[in-house]
């Protein structure tokens, strides 16, 4: 008999082979892209953040998640994206968003909308 005791990590979440990270990203860095080192259980991996990222993406780093204790191969590591909203902004930030605001680029359709709501309600189902 082998017992196995697991202790709980500060960031990642276990399921079963897999790892699940929730990475809050700032709403320039979901617009324009870049990168982001993410943690695992081997060290900190940089990840490429790519341009328009949504929110409720998820990214799988194939192989990152624990090895199988009964099989063959490792679980994978799944990234949720969320984006950080500010509560508080700047006089500067403000008018900055507003320009924003104005483009054509920057406001929602019904589609996109309905494609949302609907990635939600399948968490659910």
């Amino acid at each position: 008999l082998v017992l196995i005791e697991e202790e709980a990590h500060d960031e990642l979440i276990r399921d079963e082979n897999d790892l699940i990270y929730n990475l809050l990203l700032s709403f320039p860095t979901a617009a324009l892209g870049g990168s982001v080192e993410i943690p695992t259980v081997d060290g900190k991996v940089k990840v490429k953040i790519e341009a328009g990222t949504q929110p409720g993406k998820v990214l799988r780093l194939r192989g990152k998640g624990l090895p199988s204790v009964n099989r063959y191969g490792t679980g994978d590591l799944l990234v949720n994206i969320s984006v950080y909203v500010p509560e508080k902004l700047s006089k500067d930030e403000k008018k900055a968003i507003e320009q924003m605001e104005k483009s054509d680029n920057f406001k929602t359709s019904p589609s996109l909308s309905e494609k949302i709501f609907a990635k939600f309600r399948n968490l659910f189902d």
